[in-house]
């Protein structure tokens, strides 16, 4: 098995299904049971805490917006090998992923992280430390109310590795992990 084709396939999931393979990793890694319900993504039955799972991949930051004079060039360059991010990279090009749809009262652990093309970072914090992290916003979209989003990327990806890093896996690590 080729690890890097695994990783990119990881890297080619949208939304609900690379959600599912998050879910599926954190599920496996802290033993977690199903929550049987939509409210929230798992439960921890050692200590009957509702769990919420969030993770986002990260892609270098677009050099600039699509037009009409670049849509070809643009689409191009979109490709996985020339936007993947490692974890070695983030001093020489930007990145800025968004943990999005939080409603933190229907959980009371999050778990989110971060896909780099080398290694994938775990975090956890509480939900009452979600409401009081930095940039953390309450406002999703218009009208949405109690749904919030934070941002992680090259200005705060230390705090959030001084404050709520626990785990780092690289694909190998995974790849066993989910076999």
């Amino acid at each position: 098995m080729d690890v890097q084709y695994f990783r990119d396939g990881i890297f080619a999931l949208r939304t609900r299904r690379f959600g599912t393979v998050a879910e599926i990793m954190i599920k496996k890694i802290f033993k977690l049971s199903e929550s049987n319900t939509l409210e929230y993504d798992k439960l921890d039955t050692s200590n009957n805490q509702k769990v919420e799972i969030k993770f986002s991949t990260v892609m270098k930051e677009n050099e600039e917006r699509i037009n009409e004079h670049n849509v070809l060039e643009q689409c191009l360059k979109a490709n996985l090998a020339n936007r993947a991010l490692s974890l070695k990279e983030i001093k020489t090009f930007k990145f800025d992923c968004n943990i999005q749809q939080i409603k933190c009262v229907e959980f009371d652990i999050l778990y989110y992280g971060l896909f780099f093309a080398d290694k994938i970072l775990i975090f956890k914090m509480s939900s009452s430390e979600v409401l009081k992290c930095p940039g953390y916003s309450n406002k999703q979209h218009r009208n949405n109310i109690g749904e919030g989003q934070f941002h992680i990327n090259n200005d705060n990806l230390p705090y959030h590795m001084q404050n709520f890093f626990i785990k780092e896996l690289t694909y190998m690590q995974l790849y066993k992990l989910l076999k």
